[in-house]
C-alpha cells in the first residue's frame, strides 16, 4: 500500500480541521484548549484509505496546520514532511494573509503537488462562487497549484457537498507522488513526545526517508543518545515496520520523556553527525526586505526550529527575489543534509522571509569564500556523479572514506560505491586503502613525493634514503594517503623502500673519494681494535673530512649494521660481536654461568669494557643476569 502525507494549509477559521474531519471522520484538534477556543493551535493528524482508478491502494496521513498568524511555528513543524498540499480557502472570504503567507511556505519548500479546496460553499451563493474561483485562480496561475494542471474543488464539510470529488482528486494527485526509498537510510523528525501507559516514552513523527524496524538502534539528534525501538505503529496501528512516507509512532528504550522534544530527529546509530553549519541555497520572497550579511533569523527545518546568522558568499546583501550562496552559523546542533529544505523568518518581527535548500552539512573548516563557492556550485546540480567528484575532489591530498561520504550525503554504501565506480568518475576519483582521493590531487601528492626524495639524494649524498616519516611531514600528507601513494609508486618501479628508508631506483650512498677513504679508515679502526676499540670522537677527529659528512658515514655504518652502537660512548665492529658470541658458546660448555671477573678474563678486556658488552648481551638475550653472575642462555 503506497502512503503519502497530506498538508492543509490556509487561513485561520478556513475549516482546514473541519475538512480533514468530513474526510476521516477523525478530529484532529486534540487539545483541550483547541476545543474551548475552536482554533487549531498545534499540528493534528488523520488518516483516511483510498483507491485510486487504477485499483491502487492509498494511505493518506493528513497533517492539519494551525492557520493562525501566532502558530505559524507550529505550522511550520507539520509540513516539512508533506508530500501533497490542500490549500484551503473560504469562499466567504476568498484569499486572506495567512492564505498568502502558507502558500509562500509551500513553494519555498518546493511541494510540488496539491489540490485548492474551496471550502464553506454552503455559505455563498453560486455567483459569489464563481466570482471567487476566478480570484483563487489568478492568484495561482504560474506556480505549481496553476490550475491548469491542478485541481480546484469546492465542497462543504457541513453538508458533504463536494466531499466524494475531493477524494476522487485526491487519489489522482497522490498516484504522482514518487514513492520514497525504504532502503534509504531512516530520518524521523519528532513531533510529539508524550508517555503512554503501560508503554513508557513515545515518539511520533513522518517518517522523510528509510525504514524503522522493531529492536533497531537509534540515535537521537543533536543529543547523541542511543535508543532502541520496542514499538512501532503506523497510521496508529501496529506494525513490524514503518517506511518513509509513513506517519510514524515508535515506542522507544532507553530515554524518557524529558530527553526529548519537537525538533529532534531520530537516525541509525553512528551513521550521521551533528552539524551547527550549514552551506545553503536561499532565496527571499519579494515582499521580503533585503537581507543583510550577519542577519539573524528563525530556521525552520522538518520539525526544528533554530536561530542562525546568515554568512554571505558573495553580495554584502539579498535583495527581494533574489537567490544566493550563504552558511548558515546555528546557535545549536542538529542533523540535516543535503537537498532538505527550509524557512527563514525574520528574527523580529517575525515574518516569513523566504527559504531554500541545503547544500552541505559538513562545510570544510575555515575554508576561504573562494574555495568554496565552486563546489556549491557543483553541489547545487543535484547531479550525484558531479556531487560525489565535488565532495572527494575539496579534500584536495586528503581522501574521504565511505562512512564520510555517507554522513556528508546520507546515500548508502552500496548507493556511494555504485556512483564512485561509475565509467563517469573513472579518471576523477581513486581509491586508496578503502577511502577516495581525487586523481589529479593523488598524480601532484606523486610528484611531491618524487621530487622530495630527489632534492634529499642531492642535498645528502651519504645517507642511502630519507626517512618515511620526514618524507610525510615534508609533503604535508595524511599518514593513510601517503602509505598508499608511496605504495603506488613503489609498485611502479618510481620509488624503492627498504624498511623505514625510501630513495630513488638506483641511487644510494654516493661518495667522493675522500669519503671512500674515511668510510675504510673508521670501519679498519673498529674492525682491528677487537673488543678493546678506540674512542669514537677520536677516530673522526684523524679524518680529512668535516664533522657533518663524518658524522653521516658512521650513521651509514651503523644503518648496515657494520658497527653496533652498545651505548652512548661505545661502538664495536660487527665481527668482533660476532666473535664474543662464539666465545661465550664455547664457554657454555665448561659453564652455563659467568660473571663479570670471568668474563673479563674471558675477553682480555677491564671493567669499562666488560659491563657495557653485558648489559649488551643481557638485551640480546644471549645471556641473562641471575643476581652478580650471568646466566648463558
Amino acid at each position: 500500500m503506497k502512503s503519502v502525507i497530506v498538508g492543509t494549509a490556509g487561513h485561520i477559521d478556513h475549516g482546514k480541521t473541519a475538512l480533514v474531519k468530513a474526510l476521516t471522520g477523525i478530529d484532529a484538534d486534540r487539545l483541550e484548549e483547541e476545543k474551548r477556543r475552536g482554533i487549531s493551535i498545534d499540528i493534528g493528524f488523520a488518516n483516511l484509505e483510498l483507491s485510486a482508478v487504477n485499483g491502487e491502494k492509498l494511505r493518506i496521513g493528513f497533517v492539519d496546520v494551525p492557520g493562525h498568524e501566532r502558530f505559524i511555528r507550529n505550522m511550520l513543524a507539520g509540513v516539512g514532511g508533506i508530500d501533497l498540499v490542500l490549500l484551503i480557502i473560504a469562499a466567504d472570504e476568498s484569499i486572506k494573509p495567512q492564505t498568502r503567507e502558507h502558500f509562500d511556505i509551500c513553494r519555498l519548500l518546493a511541494v510540488r503537488r496539491g489540490i485548492t479546496v474551496l471550502t464553506k460553499a454552503d455559505a455563498v451563493d453560486a455567483e459569489t462562487l464563481d466570482v471567487v474561483r476566478v480570484e483563487v485562480e489568478e492568484f495561482l496561475r504560474g506556480s505549481f497549484l496553476d490550475p491548469a494542471h491542478s485541481p480546484i474543488v469546492a465542497v462543504s464539510s457541513l453538508t458533504g457537498a463536494g466531499l466524494p470529488q475531493l477524494k476522487d482528486a485526491l487519489a489522482e494527485v497522490a498516484t504522482e507522488v514518487p514513492a520514497k526509498d525504504p532502503a534509504a537510510l531512516a530520518r524521523l523528525p519528532i513531533d510529539r513526545v508524550f508517555t503512554m501507559k503501560g508503554f513508557g516514552t513515545v515518539v511520533t513523527g513522518t517518517l522523510v526517508a528509510g525504514t524503522i524496524r522493531k529492536e533497531d538502534e537509534l540515535e537521537v539528534f543533536p543529543s547523541g543518545r542511543r535508543v532502541r525501538v520496542r514499538g512501532v505503529q503506523v497510521h496508529g496501528a501496529s506494525a513490524e515496520q514503518a517506511i518513509a512516507g509513513q506517519r510514524t509512532a515508535l515506542n522507544l528504550a532507553g530515554v524518557t520523556v524529558e530527553d526529548l522534544a519537537r525538533g529532534m530527529i531520530l537516525a541509525p546509530a553512528a551513521t550521521f553527525g551533528a552539524t551547527t553549519r550549514l552551506d545553503v541555497s536561499l532565496s527571499l520572497l519579494p515582499s521580503a526586505k533585503p537581507l543583510k550579511e550577519r542577519a539573524r533569523v528563525h530556521l525552520h527545518s522538518y520539525t526544528s526550529e533554530i536561530i542562525a546568522e546568515v554568512a554571505l558568499y558573495e553580495e554584502k546583501s539579498v535583495k527581494p527575489g533574489q537567490t544566493a550562496y550563504a552558511q548558515l552559523r546555528l546557535n545549536e546542533p542538529t542533523l540535516l543534509l543535503p537537498g532538505d529544505r527550509f524557512i527563514m523568518r525574520q528574527f523580529s518581527p517575525l515574518e516569513t522571509i523566504g527559504g531554500g535548500t541545503v547544500l552541505d552539512a559538513a562545510p570544510l573548516a575555515r575554508a576561504k569564500k573562494s574555495f568554496v563557492l565552486p563546489f556549491l556550485k557543483g553541489f547545487d546540480t543535484g547531479e550525484a556523479a558531479s556531487v560525489i567528484r565535488a565532495r572527494v575532489a575539496r579534500r584536495g591530498q586528503a581522501a574521504i572514506t565511505s562512512a564520510q561520504l555517507t554522513a556528508e550525503t546520507g546515500l548508502r554504501e552500496a548507493v556511494l560505491e555504485g556512483i564512485l565506480f561509475s565509467r563517469s568518475l573513472a579518471q576523477s576519483v581513486l581509491r586508496l586503502a578503502g577511502a577516495y582521493i581525487h586523481a589529479p590531487a593523488a598524480a601532484d601528492l606523486k610528484r611531491s613525493i618524487l621530487r622530495a626524495v630527489e632534492e634529499f639524494h642531492q642535498g645528502n649524498p651519504l645517507v642511502a634514503g630519507m626517512g618515511k616519516e620526514a618524507l610525510r611531514e615534508k609533503v604535508r600528507a595524511a599518514p593513510e594517503v601517503f602509505g598508499a601513494i608511496v605504495g603506488q609508486l613503489a609498485h611502479e618501479k618510481k620509488l624503492e623502500i627498504a624498511g623505514e628508508l625510501v630513495h630513488l631506483p638506483g641511487r644510494g650512498v654516493v661518495m667522493k673519494d675522500e669519503e671512500a677513504e674515511s668510510k675504510k679508515i673508521i670501519e679498519q679502526a673498529f674492525s682491528s681494535a677487537g673488543l678493546q676499540v678506540p674512542a669514537l670522537c677520536s677516530v673522526l677527529a684523524g679524518l680529512k673530512l668535516d664533522k657533518a659528512r663524518a658524522a653521516k658515514i658512521v650513521t651509514l655504518l651503523l644503518r648496515d649494521k657494520v658497527l653496533i652502537k652498545i651505548s652512548e660512548e661505545l661502538v664495536f665492529h660487527q665481527s668482533a660481536l660476532q666473535e664474543l658470541r662464539k666465545q661465550l658458546a664455547a664457554y657454555k660448555a665448561k659453564s652455563a654461568n659467568i660473571d663479570v671477573g670471568k668474563f673479563k678474563e674471558l675477553t682480555g678486556v677491564s671493567r669499562k669494557y666488560a659491563i657495557p658488552l653485558l648489559e649488551y648481551l643481557d638485551r640480546e638475550r644471549v645471556t641473562r643476569r641471575v643476581g652478580d653472575a650471568r646466566l648463558i642462555l
